[in-house]
């Protein structure tokens, strides 16, 4: 069971805005926070994409003549890439001026993991907890008590 004591950071991210709050209290009844929140504006791949995805000739040998399209950029999915990397130096830059001992994360499974590969060891180093769930739309008493339903279990 992991308890979230006094000062520990609470980072719920979602690959578009992430909210950072520290517990004022004790792991029993944590008491978290808004410490600040880190939002980009990040549209739908459709709206970001300027051209028509290419097309190339098919030169094989059953497939002479033809014209293949090849698949668009995801945008979208690229700037949540970039985000996960942001966060993760806004949250080095933070432990190592020492702003926080502890540290527990929140987000969706994919953003998780991308976060997992960019964190710095400094920060990994604090990691004491990680929840995979979609939790930023929840207000904050409500994301008190399911991380600490989340890390009771």
């Amino acid at each position: 069971m992991t308890k979230i004591k006094n000062g520990t950071w609470v980072v719920v991210a979602d690959g578009e805005k992430a909210l950072f709050l520290e517990n004022l209290t004790d792991g029993e009844n944590p008491n978290l926070k808004v410490i600040a929140k880190d939002e980009q504006d990040n549209p739908k791949s459709i709206d970001q994409g300027a051209n028509r995805p290419g097309r190339g000739h098919d030169n094989g040998p059953q497939g002479h003549g033809q014209r293949s399209a090849f698949d668009d950029t995801d945008w979208h999915e690229l700037a949540k890439e970039r985000f996960a990397a942001d966060l993760a130096d806004k949250l080095y830059e933070k432990a190592h001026k020492g702003k926080f001992e502890h540290l527990v994360l929140v987000a969706a499974p994919n953003i998780l993991g991308e976060l997992r590969g960019e964190l710095h060891q400094e920060v990994t180093d604090k990691v004491i907890g990680e929840i995979p769930k979609t939790l930023t739309n929840h207000p904050v008493h409500e994301l008190t008590e399911i991380i600490k339903a989340d890390l009771a279990s």
